[in-house]
C-alpha cells in the first residue's frame, strides 16, 4: 500500500523530475512503518534526482547548484518524518527553480540563477555508513552542499568529516546540544534550534497552565537526543517547581518498537507528568501501545516533538495530550501563517493531500537559508558561484525568514541557530475529522535558547539567566 503524501522513485513520472539513476521499484508499507524493496535498499542511495524547471534558464553557462539532500527514505523513521521532509524539499526545490512562486527575497530562480540539483540519500543504516554516504556526495557526486539529518548520532559523527574535507555541511534537523557545545567546526552549520528550546518550552507550558509535576516519568530513546531530552526536561521542570522529581527514567532501545514493560511501569508509577521525546515509528508505536492501558487517563503526557505523527494517528492519538513541533511547526503555524507560510502549506497539501508537519518545516528552513546564504556569498564575490569557504562566511551569524518565523545563527560562533517554539494540546474536532492543537502557547528564540557561549543545560541549572520572555 502507498498511502497519500509519500514519495518515491516510481512516482517521479507525474512531475519534471528527471531520475538519473535506475534504481528499482520502491514499495513503501506505511501501514507498519516499514519500508521494503524489491531490489536491495542500499541502491537508494544512489538515487539521483535533477529538479529543474523545463522551460526557464537562469544560470549562465548552464551552471548548477547541487545539495546531497540526506534523510530517512526507509525505516521507522520514514513514514512520519524523513518522506515528508523530503516531500517538501523537492516542492521546494521545484518552486525555487521555477521563480516567482515565492515572496520576497525568495521570488528570484534558483540560488542566484543557479538551477538547483538534489542528489537524495538514505539516512537509514546507522552513523558508519552514513560517513560513507556523505564521502561519497562529497568526492564522488561532487555537491555543492550535503543538507540532512535527523539522527542525532549521525549529527554527531559528520561534522569532523565535513571539517576534514573542507565542505560546507547543513544539519537540518538532529536535536542533540552536544554537536557544537562539544565541538567547533569551520564547515558545519545547524539550521534549526538544538533540542534544549523543546524541553525548556515544554517544562515552561506545563507550570504556566497550572498543571502538576511534582512527579516525573519518562521514556526516551537511548542515544544522545533521548538523554540530552530527558536531562534538559528535568532540570527545567525542578528550576520551575522546586518539588519536581525525576522518579522513572527509562532508556529503550532507538527503533525498538515494542513497549509494554515500559508502559506496565509508567502505568503503575502514575507519575504526574509522563514525559517523552520520543519520534517517528518508535513514538507511533508508544501512542497505539499506551493508550488503551489507560496511560494517557493517569499522567499527563508531554511529547517534547511528537506533532509529526499526528497525521497518521488521527483520532488515535488522544485528547489533552501536551506536543511541541520543534519550532513554530506544522499547525502551531497554520494560526500565525503569513504569506510565505500560506503558499507552501497550500501547495504542500495540494501535492500530498496531508498538511505539513515538523519534517517539511525544517526541511523548507534549511533550503532558504541555504538560498540566502548562497545569494549573499555571490553578492559578494561578483555574481560567481561560491565556494565551500565563501558559503561558509556567508552562513556564519546568517538570519533569514522561514515559515517557523525569524532564524538566526546566534550560537557557536554563528553555527548553531536559534527559532521561536510552540506548544499545544491536542484535541480531536468530530465535526471536520482532524486533529487540532488548542491552547497555543508561543515562545521567542530568547526566551528557551540559551545564549552564545553558554551550555544548555548550564543555563537551565542556572534558572535561565537573560531570558527574554514576554
Amino acid at each position: 500500500m502507498v498511502a497519500k503524501g509519500t514519495w518515491f522513485p516510481g512516482r517521479v513520472a507525474a512531475r519534471p523530475i528527471q531520475l538519473i539513476k535506475d534504481t528499482g521499484e520502491i514499495h513503501m508499507e506505511l501501514s507498519t512503518s516499514r519500508v521494503t524493496s524489491k531490489k536491495l535498499i542500499r541502491n537508494l542511495a544512489a538515487c539521483i534526482l535533477t529538479v529543474a524547471a523545463s522551460h526557464h534558464a537562469y544560470a549562465q553557462d548552464g551552471e548548477k547548484f547541487s545539495v546531497g539532500v540526506v534523510t530517512f527514505l526507509s525505516g521507522g523513521a520514514a513514514e512520519s518524518f524523513g518522506v515528508p521532509a523530503w516531500n517538501g524539499g523537492e516542492m521546494l526545490i521545484e518552486m525555487l527553480n521555477e521563480g516567482g512562486l515565492l515572496p520576497p527575497p525568495y521570488d528570484k530562480p534558483g540560488f542566484g540563477g543557479l538551477q538547483i540539483e538534489a542528489t537524495v540519500v538514505d539516512e537509514a543504516g546507522g552513523a558508519t555508513k552514513q560517513v560513507q554516504e556523505f564521502r561519497n556526495l562529497i568526492q564522488r557526486e561532487k555537491v555543492d552542499t550535503v543538507l540532512g539529518y535527523v539522527s542525532s548520532g549521525d549529527c554527531l559523527a559528520i561534522p569532523p568529516v565535513a571539517d576534514e574535507l573542507k565542505a560546507f555541511t547543513l544539519l537540518y534537523d538532529c536535536g542533540s546540544p552536544r554537536v557544537f557545545e562539544e565541538g567547533s567546526y569551520e564547515y558545519v552549520f545547524r539550521t534549526a534550534a538544538h533540542a534544549a528550546m523543546d524541553n525548556i518550552s515544554l517544562a515552561k507550558y506545563i507550570e504556566s497552565r497550572g498543571i502538576k509535576m511534582d512527579s516525573i516519568a519518562g521514556i526516551n530513546q537511548d542515544y544522545s537526543w533521548g538523554q540530552d531530552s530527558w536531562a534538559d526536561f528535568v532540570a527545567s521542570a525542578s528550576q520551575l517547581n522546586p518539588n519536581s522529581q525525576a522518579e522513572t527514567a527509562l532508556f529503550p532501545k532507538i527503533f525498538a518498537g515494542q513497549y509494554g514493560t515500559e508502559i506496565s511501569a509508567l502505568v503503575r508509577k502514575k507519575a504526574d507528568i509522563v514525559h517523552s521525546s520520543l519520534w517517528g515509528g518508535d513514538l507511533q508505536a508508544l501512542v497505539l501501545q499506551a493508550a488503551p492501558r489507560g496511560l494517557f487517563s493517569r499522567s499527563q503526557v508531554a511529547l517534547s516533538a511528537g506533532d509529526h505523527v499526528l497525521p497518521q494517528l488521527n483520532d488515535k492519538m488522544p485528547d489533552g495530550v501536551i506536543i511541541g513541533a520543534r519550532g513554530v511547526n506544522g499547525l502551531a503555524a497554520r494560526p500565525r501563517g503569513d504569506e510565505l507560510t500560506t503558499i507552501l502549506w497550500e501547495e504542500y497539501e495540494k501535492r500530498y493531500d496531508v498538511f505539513p508537519v515538523q519534517a517539511p518545516f525544517r526541511m523548507w528552513q534549511a533550503l532558504l537559508g541555504l538560498k540566502v546564504a548562497v545569494e549573499k556569498a555571490m553578492d559578494a564575490n561578483g555574481g560567481k558561484k561560491p565556494t565551500d569557504e565563501e558559503l561558509a562566511a556567508a552562513m556564519k551569524g546568517l538570519s533569514w525568514t522561514a515559515p517557523s518565523g525569524e532564524i538566526s545563527m546566534a550560537l557557536a560562533d554563528g553555527h548553531q541557530a536559534i527559532q521561536p517554539n510552540a506548544i499545544g494540546t491536542t484535541k480531536w474536532n468530530s465535526e471536520t475529522n482532524q486533529m487540532e492543537l488548542v491552547d497555543l502557547v508561543y515562545y521567542g528564540a530568547e526566551c528557551v535558547n540559551p545564549p552564545e557561549g553558554t551550555k544548555a543545560n548550564d543555563w537551565i541549572n542556572a534558572g535561565f539567566p537573560g531570558a527574554k520572555c514576554d
